[in-house]
């Protein structure tokens, strides 16, 4: 009894340090957006009248529209990769295509300094005119979101058992209906977390969207890193501006994450 009392008081007290160091910063974050520049000097205070200064500042100087490009683009970005990563995660994962090499090749965009590839976009973008657009954005964006993706989803694959297939195409499915009427339902749940994945990656992608777009087409992170200036950095609006970006995320991920617990649930049922 007092093996599992001690367990239990373990287990409690490294879920209080995980909530802390995970709400700590938050917490903090949102204390500086609502402090005047004369308080954000001591970083301890925490008796202080709240002044909305910092929101005021941080919605007139084109936030929202760079929250909104940042939206296009994570969105076009994981709709392209759940697509073209679906049905590259099923050729590998049925048909071993590209063997190991394949498998381990297609990250290699995740070991390479992003520095190396983004030369090339920019090159493009120029010779295209599509510079300061995100259209290159986009396009950069895919190239380390779509191998992570495609990544994420073999071991889905792999986990749907052949005979339902094989069952499918005896009742006179092709194998792509196949694919899309009884594989696809079945790895919903792995898609969804590899969508919010892929959406993270995307939307908190800084360098890219700082070299291919940094006027009139830049993306959050880059207005957000306009409040550094040569005056100084205005902590009280980047705050405001991190809370901006952070809390859409979290809240999404907060209610797509109990719909994949209940797609999980379900198709452990039909397995």
């Amino acid at each position: 009894m007092k093996e599992s009392r001690v367990l239990v008081v373990c287990r409690v007290a490294l879920l209080w340090a995980a909530a802390i160091s995970v709400l700590f910063p938050v917490l903090w974050i949102a204390l500086a957006s609502l402090k005047d520049p004369e308080q954000l000097n001591d970083p301890f205070l925490l008796a202080f009248t709240p002044t909305l200064d910092a929101w005021r500042n941080v919605l007139s100087s084109g936030i929202l529209s760079a929250a909104g490009r940042s939206a296009v683009v994570a969105l076009t970005t994981v709709g392209i990769s759940i697509v073209v990563g679906s049905m590259g995660a099923y050729a590998i994962a049925r048909f071993r295509a590209g063997g190991t090499p394949t498998r381990f090749g297609m990250l290699a965009a995740q070991v390479l300094p992003p520095a190396v590839l983004v030369f090339p976009f920019l090159t493009m973008a120029y010779a295209l005119r599509l510079n300061d657009t995100l259209i290159p954005v986009i396009f950069a964006h895919l190239s380390f979101v779509l191998p992570v993706v495609t990544w994420f989803l073999i071991g889905f694959f792999e986990a749907v058992p052949r005979s339902l297939e094989e069952q499918a195409q005896v009742d006179g499915f092709s194998r792509f209906a196949a694919f899309r009427l009884v594989v696809l339902p079945q790895v919903f749940p792995g898609m969804g977390a590899a969508a919010i994945f892929g959406f993270t990656l995307s939307w908190n992608d800084l360098f890219y969207g700082l070299i291919l777009a940094p006027g009139k087409a830049a993306i959050l992170p880059v207005a957000i890193a306009g409040f550094n200036t040569f005056r100084g950095v205005q902590i009280g609006s980047m705050s405001a501006a991190i809370l901006i970006a952070v809390v859409p995320v979290v809240i999404a991920s907060f209610f797509i994450q109990r719909k994949l617990v209940q797609g999980i649930s379900g198709g452990a049922v039909k397995f």
